[in-house]
């Protein structure tokens, strides 16, 4: 593939690019800009940040897990392209000298990046910003300090990339020839859907959140791949009267901001998806064509009654997104599909989603559960619960949704609903929970949710912090 972008403000041009290769390897092996690390290798530790710049803003991303393709038409910058003229520190590496924020190192230039971007963006919420980067020191503290400090200061006037400007002229899709591993890159859906019926076996790659581990832990050989990145039309929101369409190469950083208006219990549950740099490059779409069982996105688009809108060539049909997931690993997607987008009806927000996970931030949930009940004159019309990591995929509670429905909205529907948990469910025990320990949280945030509607407060949290 053929490729260009800017480094650090310089323009790079690459020919016969694998499109397989990883940002990380190729800034270290073939730039000597060592500053970014090789942590976790898998987009955990942020060791590997770097800020990514293209039309929709600037973003922290993880290099490990982000292929050289997805850098085209963008502006790239590593640690060492913070400084400005004649070595001037950026004010977060001012700040993090002065305020003692480096302790061994390894994990430093990251946070220094997440930091620089959040800087850039006005972002203040430092815990957030910082989730994503991990400090086996636990030199959080300092770090934090130094964030805060550097969030006074203006930013600096030579981090001013404008890929646009910049690489004018260079918005030819990158070529696909050349032997395999052979990359493509549409520049629309429609271009996309063709591409995807020609070649049905291609990888598709949205923020290669997934794909990228099959590389890089998996060491799979991928040898023909599609990347979406560059399909601004699969990027659309549309709020209507009557329903919300969401593409599905929405990243879910926007997903998150959109919620908090429609739907705020799911955008807090999708606060604690992954990380920044994490949710800055996954899709919707991708989220749920991977089929995870214990991905944190499909429970609460089921309970909200999501559709999912599929497309071969000129040939479209939808669903239920909970008749897509058939089994563990399969789904109700035909080779040469892509998945188009998903729409959500428009509704009141009774929604609540409770995510479950020994680590508040960026872990994987033991239970992910999500409760939408309307209730009438104090009696369940309609409910509708749904659950990760309750079974081989995203599902419905169908019999405790019938226990529920004609019932008062009480501790009677509890009862009622108690011994229904069993038939919906037969989870399994693993290294985050055991089968009874899931069953018994699921009981417990049904719980929760009748007791948060009644105007109980439930929130452990909230609660420590009004204590003295």
């Amino acid at each position: 593939m053929d490729i260009s972008f800017l480094l650090n403000g310089e323009k790079i041009e690459l020919r016969g690019v694998d499109p397989t290769r990883t940002a990380l390897d190729w800034l270290r092996e073939e730039r000597g800009l060592t500053g970014t690390k090789e942590g976790c290798n898998e987009g955990d530790c942020g060791a590997c940040s770097v800020m990514v710049t293209d039309g929709a803003g600037t973003k922290a991303l993880n290099a490990c897990i982000l292929f050289l393709p997805q850098l085209h038409g963008k502006a790239l910058r590593t640690v060492e392209g913070l400084s400005g003229p004649g070595g001037e520190m950026h004010p977060v590496q001012k700040a993090m000298v002065e305020h003692h924020g480096s302790q061994c190192g390894f994990c430093t230039p990251g946070f220094v990046v997440a930091m620089a971007a959040a800087h850039l963006n006005g972002d203040r919420n430092h815990d957030d910003a910082l989730a994503g980067n991990l400090c086996r020191c636990t030199g959080y503290a300092p770090i934090v300090r130094a964030a805060e400090a550097a969030a006074q200061v203006d930013v600096p006037r030579w981090l001013d990339d404008d890929p646009a400007v910049a690489l004018a002229g260079d918005d030819e899709a990158p070529d696909t020839g050349g032997p395999a591993p052979r990359g493509h890159a549409p520049e629309s859906v429609d271009e996309l859907a063709e591409l995807a019926a020609r070649h049905p076996e291609a990888t598709l790659v949205a923020g290669a959140t997934d794909v990228g581990l099959w590389v890089t832990k998996d060491l799979r050989e991928l040898p023909e791949m599609i990347f979406l990145n560059r399909c601004r039309d699969l990027q659309q929101i549309e709020v209507g009267d009557d329903e919300i369409r969401i593409g599905a190469g929405v990243t879910m950083d926007r997903v998150l901001e959109l919620m908090r208006e429609h739907h705020p219990s799911y955008a807090q549950m999708l606060r604690r998806y992954g990380a920044g740099q994490v949710r800055a490059a996954a899709t919707i779409g991708g989220n749920i064509a991977n089929g995870s069982p214990i991905g944190d996105n499909p429970p609460p688009l089921i309970a909200l009654g999501a559709r999912l809108h599929l497309r071969y060539r000129d040939t479209r049909r939808e669903m239920a997104l909970e008749h897509f997931f058939l089994d563990y690993g399969k789904q109700d997607r035909h080779p040469g599909e892509i998945v188009e987008a998903v729409t959500i009806p428009r509704q009141a927000d009774r929604l609540r989603v409770y995510k479950l996970s020994k680590r508040l931030d960026q872990d994987i949930s033991a239970v992910c559960g999500a409760f939408s009940v309307r209730v009438e004159g104090g009696t369940v019309q309609e409910a509708r619960i749904a659950f990760g990591g309750m079974a081989a995929t995203p599902k419905r509670a169908s019999h405790v949704e019938a226990a529920l429905t004609g019932r008062p909205w009480s501790d009677e529907a509890l009862v009622a609903a108690w011994d229904e948990w069993e038939l919906d469910f037969a989870p399994m025990s693993d290294m985050r929970a055991s089968a009874e320990y899931r069953l018994n949280a699921a009981r417990n945030m049904l719980t929760r949710y009748l007791l948060t509607d009644l105007g109980a407060e439930t929130d452990v949290r909230a609660i420590h912090e009004v204590r003295p």
